[in-house]
């Protein structure tokens, strides 16, 4: 945080929010809002906040290899585990300062298909059809595509209540209409 006074206590305050790509937009507006609000309580401030954006893991090993980040928000809890640590910037029981395991919001899964959904795709099971072809990223690679990943780990293990076997081939049948990762 870089902070300068000048003329009758005025503050020029700046931080860096290291963050996930998928929230560009989301800290430009908040960041303004932000700074808005912090003026409004603190007059004599002016609040400024720049953002790195990039993924959750490689901006992780950023903060971990030493860039000054004021607020980390990033895509995994573990990825906030590793700073916690490798560099011991944040207490390992980070999760339980804020309620909710300290998650600001939570996520959902939208299918996204053709006009006209020519291939009547509307729940999971559908995925599984041939023709089928599921667009999602690495999950080895991308935050987003573990969410994916993970979302139809629970819609399986929901179905097939537990049986391990059963959800791995369900996983299995589901990434063979992932024509890239």
């Amino acid at each position: 945080m870089l902070v300068l006074a000048g003329p009758a206590g005025a503050r020029e305050i700046g931080l860096l929010n290291v963050s996930y790509d998928p929230t560009r937009e989301f800290y430009r507006d908040y960041n303004t809002a932000f700074a808005a609000h912090w003026k409004q309580q603190h007059p004599q401030d002016t609040v400024t906040v720049e953002t790195s954006h990039g993924g959750s893991g490689k901006q992780a090993r950023a903060v971990i290899d030493g860039i000054e980040a004021d607020v980390v928000t990033l895509a995994l809890a573990y990825d906030v585990d590793a700073i916690a640590q490798k560099s011991k910037l944040i207490d390992t029981d980070w999760e339980k300062r804020l309620p909710d395991n300290s998650a600001p919001y939570t996520s959902t899964i939208v299918f996204l298909v053709r006009k006209g959904n020519p291939k009547n795709i509307h729940d999971w099971p559908d995925l599984l059809r041939s023709g089928v072809a599921v667009v999602t990223p690495n999950p080895k690679t991308s935050g987003g595509a573990r969410w994916n990943y993970l979302a139809a780990w629970a819609y399986a293990d929901h179905i097939f209540k537990g049986d391990r076997e059963r959800i791995v081939r369900y996983m299995q049948a589901l990434f063979r209409n992932v024509p890239v990762l």
